[in-house]
């Protein structure tokens, strides 16, 4: 019997010191915002491309936003959409063939 209200987990790990987290932000005004794992560097890969333009991503509701151009809100902060598609994340310090958080 299964729980249909019960959250999905995904096939790949998505916890531990060389995975990265299913949801991370750019912007420092941001409650999901942790300069230690960004200074790693984080590869991003939104629909088998991959993208340095991400200002924040959630692999397991697969979704990434990227700023709208130059546009700027009433506060200064720039514009997002949201871009819907499949994403995968990796460590970008751990070399050629690092472990990547994925949605299953």
């Amino acid at each position: 019997m299964t729980d249909a209200n019960a959250p999905e987990t995904p096939d790949t790990p998505t916890a531990g010191p060389d995975v990265p987290p299913d949801r991370i932000s750019v912007n420092p005004r941001s409650e999901l915002f942790n300069s230690e794992l960004l200074q790693r560097g984080i590869g991003i890969r939104f629909k088998g491309t991959e993208r340095t333009n991400i200002e924040e991503y959630c692999i397991s509701e697969g979704w990434v936003r990227v700023q709208a151009g130059k546009t700027l809100d009433r506060k200064g902060q720039p514009l997002t959409i949201k871009l819907n598609g499949p994403v995968e994340a990796w460590y970008e310090d751990l070399g050629d063939s690092p472990p990547v958080a994925k949605a299953g």
